[in-house]
């Protein structure tokens, strides 16, 4: 994130802090939960992934990295050599689409 944002970031917290705004909010006093997945994801992006998935919109990025998850897991269970080939090929298409949507919202965030 850039340092002016984080600079605006940092004194709206203050701000909201001060007026109590951020007092009972859930979790409060607890140590933030453990996701590995935002490990490899910006601190903003993981941010904003974050509350939108508590809102209920997932981001076609989070989404499709889901279906791919699915399709490695259905990968490793199939024996059947006809059948592990759809598999990969599902998960090639699946994987494709993970990086067109991650490419893209790169491009924006440059924009």
């Amino acid at each position: 994130m850039s340092d002016w944002l984080n600079k605006i970031a940092e004194r709206r917290m203050l701000k909201a802090r001060a007026e109590g705004k951020l007092a009972g909010l859930s979790g409060e006093g607890k140590p933030l939960p453990e996701r590995l997945g935002d490990a490899f994801v910006d601190t903003g992006e993981a941010v904003g992934f974050r509350i939108m998935a508590e809102a209920g919109a997932l981001p076609d990025e989070i989404r499709l990295q889901k279906v791919v998850d699915a399709a490695r897991a259905r990968l490793s269970t199939l024996t059947d050599e006809a059948e592990r080939k759809a598999a990969m090929a599902d998960l090639a298409e699946a994987e494709m689409r993970l990086a067109i949507a991650k490419e893209a919202r790169r491009k924006f965030l440059k924009g």
